[in-house]
């Protein structure tokens, strides 16, 4: 059995300003205020729609990030219904070639605490389980019914700005998920750092 930590990464090539510079021509066709367009007339113009919730403008652009997390985390980042996404499936992918399973370490325990050695033989049990099925000619689809919530799964999401916000608000969060934070967190960081101003206002 692996376990590995979660993780992401953002697979859209991202020009930060060339991002800005995108929406401010679709949004001054609201205002038909084209002419007003310069080289560094984006970065204000983007702030000020978001300061005025004028956010169907920045629905403009959409990229994509690929989440490594456990089944759990999975089924809350599918909730948001705006995105669209493309998931490693249980019932194609047969972990039986591989002659093991690989699971997502849970950051809220340490190593020497009982509950990870609690943690730790379940999620043993089930790849025992899980490989007796197959090697007994179980299809995948059938098999995966024994898989552990803390199994890895690759997941990625599209969505455009506007979610990417409404996603990120939410969580990150200090009552979001531990597991949850572990992956936004940094994301968010790094797209303050690629795109200005659009997640400016996030804090965390």
């Amino acid at each position: 059995m692996r376990i590995i930590h979660a993780g992401y990464k953002i697979l859209s090539l991202i020009d930060g300003l060339e991002v800005l510079k995108h929406i401010e021509r679709v949004g001054r066709v609201c205002y038909k205020s084209e002419n007003k367009i310069t080289d560094t007339s984006c970065v204000k113009f983007v702030k000020m729609l978001i300061e005025h919730g004028h956010e169907a403008m920045i629905e403009h652009y959409s990229f994509s990030v690929k989440f490594i997390c456990d089944r759990g985390i999975s089924h809350e980042i599918v909730r948001h219904r705006l995105a669209s996404f493309a998931q490693e499936s249980t019932r194609y992918c047969n972990y039986g070639h591989a002659g093991e399973i690989t699971v997502i370490y849970p950051l809220f325990w340490d190593k020497r605490s009982v509950e990870y050695n609690a943690w730790e033989i379940f999620c043993k049990q089930h790849e025992e389980s899980y490989m007796a099925l197959i090697g007994n000619g179980a299809a995948p689809q059938e098999a995966r019914s024994v898989l552990p919530n803390s199994l890895k799964t690759e997941l990625v999401m599209t969505a455009n700005l506007r979610e990417w916000r409404h996603f990120l608000k939410l969580r990150t969060a200090p009552t979001a998920h531990p597991q949850m934070r572990q992956i936004t967190i940094p994301l968010l960081h790094e797209l303050k750092s690629l795109i200005p101003v659009v997640f400016d206002d996030i804090i965390l």
